[in-house]
């Protein structure tokens, strides 16, 4: 029998009579029981493999689905990304770990990094999202084997969402203290001050000749300038903090920051809860707003005395850290963390695009941005410490901090020293919490995206979705609370180096290069994508997905193994070993979710380990493949044995 063609609006699965004489026309991989298209219950096309129980073919119309929700423009996919990947690291981390690590030498492994391992899995994982149109856990159809890697994501990105909006609860809370005619922490006459405290470090009084007897600062002489303790610093530990003896002393709530909390899982919420068509407008101000103060206080920082000296502290190249290799694994954990790799939000993100987007020209305008955000904030940084350094009379190296430290101790006090300090104190703390704000609800848009693309919709729910954000924001606000106790510090950082750290991230992106690459293939998901954007990206990205990024995502990670030090607060407080044991229960709650799902999945399945290795590998294609792929025809077909009436199913895709 002759096999007509199909147009490509026609019934994507057709089912042809076929008698016994023509069953030496079906194809090899049909004869060998590779593929066995059938239609998934939520109208995904699943590639079976492997013998199975006899099933007679039966014709049916395809089941409609639901057209998943696209960014109404393609600029809202470039801000949301820009919104979620350009945070906090890029304005408080990045500048650090440059004065750490040489200056500006370490821009060189970190652009050797960013186009090793960042570019190439930054746009594996849109691409990846964009091919698929699912979320962190269903784009891994694509493998089904390896669906942990999904679940993985989905449990660091909540613990993401959980921790790092304690940021925003503290930037809020500085944000509203702001509005007083005097900042609270720029004095030492307030009820939280310690009689150490000292407003004004006179430094050049105290090292002119006989100087032990000279007051300073109330009743403290130069003598006492060694425990001598800042406003500012007092102020966060003692006011905002109120932070206990340890971990095993949670204390009492903090209520003002418990308010704090809940007004920003508020904003959020309203942020997400009618998905992409609203958070993609949001997004324009809150991530294109923290630019504009970003330039303001550039502009002021660098007309401050000693800023010019904070700015060549920062660049100044130290040709001989090049040699160590805690520089490299800086660089890499960096940007890792930068361009929010492995937490499965970029591939939501990905997923709401247009079939035929040109997601490689995006990745790479997004990889500029959020690169040259770092750099930029670096200059920014680095001229407002230079200011402090000058007015304090130390070397810069002793107010440069990474983390809350300097982003509620450096910043607050270089603000308190300019003219309306108000002001900028509140321009500074409102930029803070933008920053902060479009990375958390793009976060949560990625952890609910994940969460409704488990559970179809067979009955529409017109509230669907607000009802699982709410469920996502209640409950991370629950857990929160163990955050805004006198301990929460404590509990805040155990979540940050455990939970989300360089060792769950760097696994997370090697199994996604080996999963892509390896099992479903380099080549294939070369030709997917240019399927999609109409070309052929270079040949460097294969390679890289292929063979360098894993390398380096090993390397580091066995780095971090062997390097592995105690976590502590200060320097000074060390973490009982409970503590420990509960942060590596946090780490090993993701890395182990690809691993034991593998091993799950195999021991399930039927059939000899290559049978089963075929059957679990095989992709399950959704729906919309069907219209977005070529018309062309490839038969994947399967003969009933042992049935009187042998049928063909044709599967109407390049697949």
């Amino acid at each position: 029998m002759e096999k007509q063609a199909l147009p490509a609006s026609s019934c994507s699965l057709v089912l042809l009579e076929e008698t016994k004489k023509n069953s030496h026309m079906l194809s090899n991989g049909a004869a060998n029981g590779s593929l066995v298209p059938q239609v998934g219950s939520a109208g995904s096309v699943l590639g079976g493999a492997g013998p199975g129980p006899e099933k007679k073919a039966v014709a049916a119309a395809p089941p409609a689905y639901q057209e998943r929700e696209t960014w109404t423009r393609q600029m809202d996919f470039i801000m949301s990304c820009v919104g979620f990947a350009v945070g906090l690291g890029n304005v408080w981390r990045f500048p650090y770990l440059c004065y750490k690590n040489g200056g500006g030498v370490f821009l060189i492994p970190y652009l050797l990094i960013v186009f090793v391992g960042g570019i190439p899995i930054f746009f594996l994982e849109i691409a990846l999202g964009q091919f698929m149109k699912a979320g962190s856990i269903n784009v891994w159809n694509i493998a089904p084997l390896f669906k942990g890697l999904g679940y993985a994501s989905m449990v660091i990105v909540f613990f993401c969402n959980t921790y790092y909006i304690m940021v925003l609860a503290w930037g809020f809370y500085y944000l509203i203290k702001s509005f007083n005619s005097v900042l609270p922490w720029s004095t030492c006459d307030n009820p939280w001050n310690t009689p150490n405290c000292i407003e004004t470090f006179r430094h050049q009084e105290c090292n002119n000749g006989s100087w032990a007897n000279v007051t300073v600062s109330g009743n403290l002489t130069c003598a006492d300038l060694a425990d001598a303790r800042s406003p500012i610093i007092e102020f966060w530990e003692n006011k905002v903090l109120n932070i206990s003896p340890g971990l095993d002393h949670p204390g009492q709530f903090h209520w003002e920051l418990i308010l704090c909390l809940m007004a920003v899982w508020v904003m959020v919420y309203f942020c997400v809860w009618k998905g992409v068509k609203s958070s993609g407008k949001i997004v324009y101000f809150t991530a294109t707003f923290p630019y504009v103060v970003l330039i303001i206080l550039l502009v002021r920082g660098v007309t401050l005395p000693g800023a010019y000296d904070g700015i060549m502290y920062y660049v100044k190249p130290d040709w001989s850290k090049l040699g160590e290799a805690q520089v490299w694994i800086d660089a890499g954990t960096q940007i890792f963390f930068s361009y929010a790799i492995g937490l499965g939000a970029l591939t939501a993100l990905g997923s709401y695009n247009r079939f035929n987007n040109d997601c490689y020209k995006d990745a790479f305008i997004l990889a500029l941005i959020n690169s040259g955000t770092s750099f930029f904030a670096g200059f920014v940084v680095f001229s407002i410490l230079g200011f402090m350094a000058a007015e304090q009379g130390v070397d810069i190296s002793q107010v440069a901090e990474s983390g809350p430290g300097l982003a509620f101790i450096a910043y607050p006090k270089a603000v308190s020293l300019m003219p309306v300090a108000p002001l900028w104190a509140a321009l500074f703390f409102f930029m803070l919490l933008l920053l902060g704000l479009d990375s958390q609800f793009v976060g949560v848009e990625g952890f609910v995206t994940g969460i409704l693309d488990l559970f179809p919709a067979r009955r529409y729910h017109r509230y669907k979705r607000e009802i699982a954000v709410a469920i996502c924001c209640l409950l991370c606000f629950i857990i929160d609370l163990s955050m805004v106790t006198q301990g929460g510090m404590y509990v805040f950082q155990l979540f940050d180096y455990y939970s989300a750290s360089g060792m769950t991230l760097l696994w997370q992106a090697f199994w996604e290069c080996i999963v892509v690459a390896w099992v479903y293939g380099a080549d294939r998901f070369m030709d997917d994508v240019a399927r999609m954007i109409g070309y052929r990206p270079f040949p460097w990205m294969k390679w890289c997905w292929s063979f360098i990024t894993p390398c380096v995502c090993l390397g580091i990670f066995f780095f971090h193994l062997v390097n592995y030090k105690p976590l502590t607060y200060n320097n000074v407080y060390v973490y009982p070993w409970w503590g420990e044991v509960l942060g590596w229960c946090l780490a090993l709650s993701s890395m182990l979710c690809i691993p034991v799902s593998v091993l799950y999945k195999l021991f399930r399945a039927k059939g000899t380990f290559r049978e089963r290795w075929a059957h679990l590998t095989t992709p399950v294609w959704g729906a919309h493949h069907l219209d977005y792929m070529a018309p062309d025809i490839k038969s994947l077909s399967s003969m009933s044995p042992g049935t009187e009436d042998n049928k063909v199913i044709i599967f109407e895709s390049v697949m």
